[in-house]
């Protein structure tokens, strides 16, 4: 699948992911793979994922959430959810709402 098919008729998803995508790439080359469900960036390994909820729920929902990989437990109160997994040695899935342009 590509981005354009993804994206289609999401044009503020689109725009904050080109944004995320922007900031990712000031920080190192990351291979794009794109699925039905979502976006991820990949180095040696998936290290974030981008999706856009409105293709799963209804109601008020933010345009696009970014899940990113880390090896570490994130206390930062920005993040809208962090799950820790349970398996130990197992990197902490954090995940949290991409904002809106303007925020």
């Amino acid at each position: 699948m590509t981005l354009d098919k993804y994206f289609k008729g999401e044009d503020e998803s689109r725009k904050l992911f080109e944004s995320l995508r922007g900031v990712i790439d000031s920080i190192g080359t990351a291979e794009i793979r794109v699925t039905k469900s979502q976006v991820a960036f990949h180095r040696r390994k998936a290290f974030a994922w981008a999706w856009m909820p409105g293709k799963y729920l209804r109601g008020k929902r933010a345009p696009l959430v970014l899940t990113v990989s880390l090896h570490h437990k994130d206390p930062s109160p920005r993040w809208k959810q962090v799950v820790q997994p349970y398996l130990p040695g197992t990197l902490y899935p954090s995940s949290g709402v991409v904002f809106r342009q303007g925020d």
